[in-house]
């Protein structure tokens, strides 16, 4: 099952977020999820860790957090690298943790039509089976010909 979004709607969304949960957090620099959770936080997101293997060690001056209901302040995304059979239990937790929970992102890869239908009956917003450093880069104009940002050429000789 593959969904489309369109740009707007992606643009909105990163727009309108400030602070991401992102579970399934790396610690290892090679990560994906360390990368994009370091990306996303140097784009100015307040990025909260979450994995129960690495819970109280700090992370872009963070504490990891053991589960979503660890986390106190509110959230507008929770921002999912687990496989696809594990999505559902943590969108039920991130619903019942967050009443003001605008989206729920699932990365390459992991899809959930269960738990995606879940959310939006609650209101939310599901992106599935997409990067949010990607997208970023790609709607805030970081991205250009062959995935890099190649800047500005000179037409003068």
């Amino acid at each position: 099952m593959s969904e489309s979004y369109s740009d707007a709607h992606l643009r909105d969304i990163l727009s309108r977020t400030k602070v991401i949960a992102v579970v399934g957090v790396s610690m290892n620099e090679v990560r994906p999820s360390f990368y994009v959770a370091r990306y996303l936080n140097l784009k100015g997101f307040r990025v909260i860790p979450v994995n129960p293997g690495h819970a109280g060690k700090v992370l872009f001056g963070e504490t990891v957090r053991a589960s979503l209901s660890e986390i106190e302040d509110p959230v507008d995304m929770v921002d999912i690298f687990r496989r696809s059979e594990h999505v559902p239990p943590i969108v039920d937790e991130a619903l019942e943790s967050f009443p003001d929970l605008q989206t729920i992102w699932l990365q390459i890869g992991v899809e959930s039509p269960e738990a995606a239908e879940t959310a939006r009956a609650r209101g939310v917003d599901v992106i599935m089976n997409r990067c949010p450093k990607i997208e970023y880069q790609r709607l805030f104009g970081e991205l250009r010909m062959g995935g890099f940002n190649t800047g500005v050429i000179s037409s003068k000789l």
